[in-house]
Order: C-alpha cells, then sequence, then structure tokens
C-alpha cells in the first residue's frame, strides 16, 4: 500500500470533510446532488454502533436506521442517534432502496453474513473488525465486495490516523534502516466472566436473531452483550477484539505482505477460571519468507496477556518496529518515538486513533470511488492472522504451514477445518459459495 505524505493525507481528509462530487462506483444515487447531499445509512449493532451512528453523522450521513435484536438498545440508540427508525430484523434495511451505506457493528459472527446481504442489496458497506469471523468468509467477503463494485471500509481507525500513517510513512522512508522485525501486544487486565449454566434469555431480546447463522446454542448470561466475545461460535477472543488492531499496524509496518507462510507459538487459559473459550495468553510468531534469503524475510510476532496489571514499553497496546538501524515504539491511542543506534531518541509525534477521520475517508471513498484506507482485502490480510493465531491454539499445534494463494493449512486436517465454520443449516443469512 502507498502511504501518502502528511500533506497529501490532510488535503484528502479535507476532500472528504467537505464531499466530493464523482460518482460512487457507477452507482447514480450518489453524488448527484453534489457535495451537500446526506448519504443515508443503516447501522447494525447498537453497543459499538452508537459510536459509528454518531461518526456518521458528524459527516452529513442521514442515520435512518438502527437495528438490535435488543429492543431496549435499539430504542436507546434510535434516541442517541437521531435516527428515523429502530428496528430489530437486519432485513428491513436492505429492503429500503433508499438506504446507501450499512454499518456492520454486530458481534463477529454476524460480520460477514450481514455485509453479504447489504452489498448483494446494492449498499456499501462499513464492517467493524476483525471483519470477519474466520479465514473463509474473509476471503467472501473480499470477492462479493469486488463483484459489487461496492466499497467496503473494516473499523481499523488507525489506518486513517495522520500520526500513525506518519509513522508508517517513515518507516518507508528507512528512518530505522529495513524493518525486519515487527511487534504487537495486546497487554491488559481482563474481567473473569464467571460460570454459568443455560438459561431463558432476557425479555425484549430476540436470541434467535442475534444467533442468526451460527449453530444455535442455550443462551447463557456468560454469552450475551460483550462476553460473546470469548466463545468459539460467536467471537475471535481478544486477538480478534482487541489485538487485531495491532497486528493490522504491525503488518501495515512491515509493508502490508499477503498471507505469512507459517504461524508459530502458544495460546491457552493460564490464568482465568470462567467459561471463556479462547486464550487468555498467546505468543505467536508469523513468517513473511519472501524470497528466503538474508534481508528479505520478515517476521510478526504478537503478544497477548488479557490478565496483565501493567503495561508494557508504557504501552496497554502497542507496537514495536525493530530496523537495522534503530526502532520505533508506537501506541495507537498515545503517539510514538523512534529510536537511532544506541536507543538516542530521534522523533516522536503525539496523537490517538481518529473514527471521524476514518468516517471521512469512508465517505470520500464512496463518492469518489476510490478504495478507502481500510479496504476490505487489507482488513481480511490483518484478520486472517488472528485467526491463524486460534487455530493454532485450538489445535494445541506448535506450528503451523499455511499457503498464501489457496487460504488454506497445508498437512493438518483438524486445522485446516477451523479455516471455516458450521452454519445452522438452511438460515436465510448462510453465506453461499
Amino acid at each position: 500500500m502507498t502511504v501518502p505524505t502528511r500533506r497529501a493525507f490532510i488535503q484528502r481528509t479535507a476532500s472528504a470533510m467537505a464531499g466530493a462530487t464523482a460518482l460512487a462506483w457507477g452507482r447514480p444515487s450518489l453524488g448527484a446532488a453534489g457535495a451537500g447531499e446526506r448519504i443515508t445509512v443503516g447501522v447494525i449493532g447498537c453497543s459499538r454502533g452508537r459510536s459509528l451512528a454518531a461518526a456518521l453523522a458528524e459527516h452529513k450521513a442521514k442515520i435512518a436506521y438502527v437495528c438490535d435484536p435488543d429492543e431496549g438498545r435499539a430504542a436507546a440508540a434510535k434516541k442517541q442517534a437521531h435516527a428515523g427508525q429502530a428496528v430489530t430484523d437486519m432485513r428491513r434495511i436492505f429492503d429500503d432502496q433508499s438506504v446507501d451505506v450499512v454499518a456492520v457493528a454486530t458481534p463477529d459472527h454476524w460480520h460477514v453474513p450481514a455485509a453479504l446481504l447489504a452489498l448483494a442489496a446494492g449498499k456499501h458497506v462499513y464492517v467493524e473488525k476483525p471483519c470477519s469471523h474466520n479465514i473463509r468468509e474473509g476471503r467472501l467477503l473480499v470477492e462479493a465486495a469486488r463483484r459489487a463494485k461496492r466499497v467496503v471500509q473494516v473499523g481499523s481507525q488507525s489506518r486513517s490516523t495522520a500520526m500513525i500513517r506518519h509513522a508508517v510513512e517513515l518507516l518507508r522512508e528507512g528512518a530505522i534502516g529495513t524493518v525486519l522485525v515487527a511487534k504487537a501486544w495486546n497487554s491488559q487486565r481482563r474481567a473473569n466472566i464467571g460460570h454459568a449454566e443455560p438459561s431463558g434469555p432476557p425479555p425484549r431480546f430476540d436470541y434467535d436473531l442475534w444467533v442468526g447463522p451460527a449453530p444455535m446454542r442455550p443462551f447463557r448470561k456468560t454469552c450475551h452483550h460483550y462476553t460473546w466475545h470469548w466463545w468459539y461460535d460467536f467471537g475471535t477472543g481478544d486477538a480478534g477484539n482487541d489485538g487485531v488492531h495491532e497486528l493490522d499496524i504491525a503488518r501495515w509496518g512491515l509493508g502490508d505482505p499477503d498471507h505469512p507462510s507459517g504461524v508459530s507459538g502458544h495460546g491457552s487459559k493460564m490464568f482465568f477460571d470462567d467459561d471463556q473459550q479462547f486464550p487468555d495468553t498467546q505468543y505467536v510468531t508469523f513468517d513473511y519468507p519472501g524470497d528466503g534469503k538474508p534481508g528479505s524475510r520478515r517476521l510478526l510476532i504478537y503478544e497477548h496477556r488479557i490478565w496483565s496489571p501493567y503495561v508494557q514499553e508504557g504501552l496497554e497496546n502497542g507496537n514495536a518496529f525493530y530496523g537495522t538501524d534503530g526502532m520505533l515504539i508506537l501506541g495507537k491511542g498515545s503517539g510514538w518515538k523512534l529510536y537511532g543506534p544506541r536507543n538516542k531518541l530521534i522523533k516522536e509525534e503525539s496523537g490517538v486513533f481518529d473514527l471521524g477521520a476514518h468516517m471521512a475517508d469512508f465517505l470520500d471513498a464512496i463518492r469518489s470511488g476510490r478504495k478507502p484506507n481500510a479496504d476490505v482485502q487489507i482488513g481480511h490480510r490483518s484478520a486472517a492472522l488472528a485467526h491463524l493465531a486460534n487455530i493454532l491454539a485450538r489445535t494445541g499445534r506448535g506450528h503451523l504451514k499455511f499457503d498464501a494463494k489457496t487460504e488454506q493449512i497445508i498437512g493438518d486436517e483438524q486445522a485446516g477445518a477451523l479455516v471455516k465454520r458450521t452454519y445452522r443449516k438452511g438460515h436465510w443469512a448462510e453465506p453461499k459459495g
């Protein structure tokens, strides 16, 4: 990916703020009225979706719908976002031809099924990270976006944050020499979610709609709002929750390579005694072989400790880039520092990752017809790292070989089966293909 200069980035962001007038991927309903025309949006998922709705509204988008299977959350989001309607069934949004954009802020298991339905209905899509629940779904989403000729932006706000883009620009220019190793870490103290037996779902919560195309499981209070992150059928663990932000920045700093050839390491529950299924501890390395010769290979390291009461390199979640002439330490919520030999501080910059700029970029991409900063292909490759780390943990393997072209795990049938998932047979949102 080409990283523009800071001046070019600022100019493009200003253009997005003002609005452009070009057609969106040949779709005449947008652009005809020029910069002042409001793009109509439906937001699915009313937790994270409330922030997305606010950011979109700040950039002249009209929030026509908010949707959530929890009627109380949908009603509260409608009031907060000044939305036209609150609905529980997302199909109401897909069927409305006046809706231009669908923002998907559901649990992970709904990300691709909802996005595919939106694309099939002719909508542009903003999908929260990770863009997929598994590797196969990510590929389906990339292919569907290209067929539909619609913009799909993934919620990796770092890609539109000026401070982080400047850091990557410096890496590209050789500020620390050749970057051979990138590290991403997710170090924080999560809560114990406890244990719970199956029970009835809460009132005004449509559990069948919430489960959607995933296998039907009995409701548990430890697998509900937010805690779904830690269950195989619905989430992607903290690697796909918070970790994917840092994984994406690390891969970006290495030059946005395609998939790795292999993944090695460990992942398990070492601290929490609760219903979480995903690891609370992971240490994983990803190998990018290049041509196999010294100077061409790259290594990406991911560390994950969600029981840590302390920070690393002064950062709870962060990145480090190790080059032949120095290193760069980056926190997406604070800034970065660039060091030369013997740890001499050369440059630094403060800042926080910017949702507003990311939404401006998304809307500008729709109006102009270009790819957005966090295009679906970028999101797919970064999400695949989280998925591979989780497959490694679920199978207990120390190493897995991955074919970057076919997106299949080589020589391990059990691990290979986890590249995709099982759906509720015959469900209306089951992905095709």
